[in-house]
């Protein structure tokens, strides 16, 4: 959310009209933005990671754009739960099919996220997904999936996204495929406390999160970049998007105690019901990190009988 009375100003994004902040880096550059100017910003660590992901322009359902789009400094937290597949399968297209840690068991999570700079201006954003096998996907032992969320090659999809500011909303849903929506969403990662609220259309709580912040360990930049692919369908076609995560700073922990995850009546914690997620398998929270988020390219999803 914009910091109050800060002043705006209204740009084209593909025919929607939305407002950014005055003199913030949207409104500067467009999504080209000098990493040298960023490089200045006491809240950046360091710009190496961007220096290696030149940006190509390229046309998009919302026009003329740069890809990928940066985010400079964000923080996050996934919470992964175990669910029944026959749950998970009621939620997925039918070309898609849950990565099963058991028979009959898949991985589902809400994360949350916190981008304090970026190409797009601050935002906050929550997600409830699912994780998909990939065409690729072979046997894995349980240990060894729950090693791999950490290591964040997952794949997923995603039932719901909403953000904090509508240049996040419309290039999201518009230009990628995904289910955002704008709500009032507070999203606070520190190296002691995770605390997150998404308020529903009436303003109420729909889904909140507060956890003790596992201990973090630091990485040099490079050091451990984590992949993400999510597909969605754009105009009945499916496509893949690509996040690479710079993690600088994170931890986890298996099976956490003390998570408070309340539901309310929104959009996102209907969507977690659906899944009847019922057990708490994995924390990872990212106190410091830089990603990469590419835009949208067409796939090729086979089918599944």
């Amino acid at each position: 959310m914009s910091t109050t009375h800060q002043s705006t100003v209204e740009v084209d994004l593909g025919g929607h009209l939305v407002t950014v902040p005055k003199g913030g880096l949207y409104d500067r550059f467009r999504m080209n933005t000098d990493v040298d100017e960023i490089s200045r910003d006491p809240r950046v660590s360091g710009v190496d990671f961007f220096r290696t992901l030149p940006k190509t322009k390229v046309d998009s359902p919302i026009g003329e754009t740069y890809t990928p789009n940066f985010y400079y400094r964000m923080s996050s937290a996934r919470l992964t739960m175990l669910a029944r597949s026959r749950a998970i399968r009621s939620r997925l297209p039918g070309e898609l099919a849950p990565l099963e840690v058991a028979p009959g068991i898949g991985l589902v999570s809400v994360m949350f996220f916190r981008y304090d700079v970026c190409d797009i201006d601050f935002y906050t954003e929550a997600a409830v997904g699912i994780a998909v096998r990939p065409a690729r996907h072979g046997k894995l032992g349980f240990v060894d999936l729950l090693a791999g969320l950490g290591n964040d090659h997952l794949e997923s999809y995603v039932l719901s996204l909403p953000v904090s500011s509508d240049i996040a909303q419309v290039r999201g849903h518009d230009g990628y495929g995904f289910p955002k929506w704008v709500t009032e969403l507070d999203v606070d990662i520190d190296a002691t406390r995770t605390t997150a609220r998404v308020a529903d259309d009436s303003g109420e709580t729909d889904l909140s999160l507060s956890v003790a912040t596992p201990t973090q360990t630091g990485y040099r930049s490079g050091d451990r970049v984590s992949t993400l692919t999510s597909y969605t369908s754009i105009k009945g076609g499916w496509h893949s998007t690509l996040s690479q995560t710079n993690i600088l700073s994170a931890g986890s922990a298996l099976f956490p105690r003390g998570v408070d995850l309340r539901t309310g009546r929104g959009r996102l914690s209907e969507d977690l019901r659906s899944l009847s997620p019922f057990k708490n398998v994995r924390l990872d929270v990212t106190t410091e990190g830089q990603l990469a988020l590419h835009m949208p390219v067409p796939t090729s999803v086979p089918s599944r009988k």
